[in-house]
């Protein structure tokens, strides 16, 4: 990434606090044009409250957000109206149908022309779209929040838990669909605790916890930072299952993996990277439940 590109999200030292409780405190981060950024982190940890302040829902108590090179909160109604946001919340109207939802939302951002049809279609719903929010699943209705969130094709996006709870067969949809705004260019903000999802979708994660930001990188990096360089394989002699460990640092690494493979009942090659949950835990010196 080139460090004299605009960001379109620049976030320097923001805070908030409850009453006497620091929710956020002290946290700075940026997100370039067609990237994702995954905000990570435990409940509570000060995920939600951060996004809150990125989209103009509370000001913060100190610090600088910028967005799309606008300031925010102070050009708040210029900076929403080309950013889409998905909560964990969702705020849809039951009792009318996909359509007249997508049609409801888009008179909000003073659209004339909604193509309800293409929003529903690009997200597996056009053949509900006349059935009324309350039939919906819960699978169902964070689709429709994810076609309501692209109904301005938003530079931004800011999604909170976008797949929390939801069948593979949905999460996998509403990924695919994360992955297409960032690859036309939207900036993408995700918070999760879902680390298998982070690991997934993310260019960069930033692991936050107690409303600080402990740890800014590529997932690729944290992993093998605090990984093993090694790799187990494991093989069958007969009704024996066997396994060894190669440390790629060792001379002759690759002498030893060669032969490994060669064997007939091959079973499993595994590297011994560090997942970001166990990262996470070496930052935080806690787990995410």
């Amino acid at each position: 990434m080139d460090p004299q590109a605009r960001m379109a999200i620049d976030v320097s030292d923001l805070a908030f606090s409850y009453g006497s409780h620091r929710a956020v405190d002290g946290v700075s981060f940026s997100v370039a044009p067609g990237e994702i950024v995954g905000l990570l982190g435990p409940n509570g940890a000060g995920k939600s409250t951060t996004i809150k302040m990125l989209t103009g829902q509370i000001p913060p108590d100190r610090g600088r957000i910028e967005i799309l090179g606008k300031s925010m909160p102070a050009d708040r109604e210029a900076i929403q109206a080309r950013m889409g946001v998905c909560f964990e919340e969702k705020n849809l109207y039951a009792s009318m149908s996909a359509t007249e939802n997508l049609q409801f939302f888009g008179k909000l951002f003073g659209l004339a022309d909604v193509d309800t049809n293409g929003l529903l279609g690009r997200v597996g719903l056009r053949d509900r779209s006349d059935d009324r929010v309350s039939t919906y699943s819960k699978g169902m209705r964070q689709r429709l929040m994810m076609a309501r969130v692209l109904l301005n094709h938003p530079d931004v996006l800011f999604l909170d838990e976008p797949t929390d709870g939801l069948d593979p067969v949905s999460s996998r949809a509403i990924r695919s669909i994360i992955q297409e705004e960032a690859d036309r260019g939207a900036a993408v903000v995700l918070t999760t605790h879902d680390m298998m999802e982070a690991d997934i979708l993310s260019d960069r994660v930033a692991f936050i916890n107690e409303g600080k930001i402990l740890a800014d990188d590529t997932p690729e990096n944290f992993k093998l930072a605090h990984g093993q360089r090694s790799v187990r394989i494991r093989s069958k002699n007969g009704d024996e299952v066997q396994e060894i460990v190669v440390d790629l640092n060792d001379a002759g690494a690759s002498d030893r993996i060669r032969d490994a493979v060669m064997v007939t009942n091959l079973l499993t090659v595994h590297t011994e990277e560090a997942t970001l949950e166990d990262v996470f835990v070496a930052y935080a010196g806690r787990g995410l439940a």
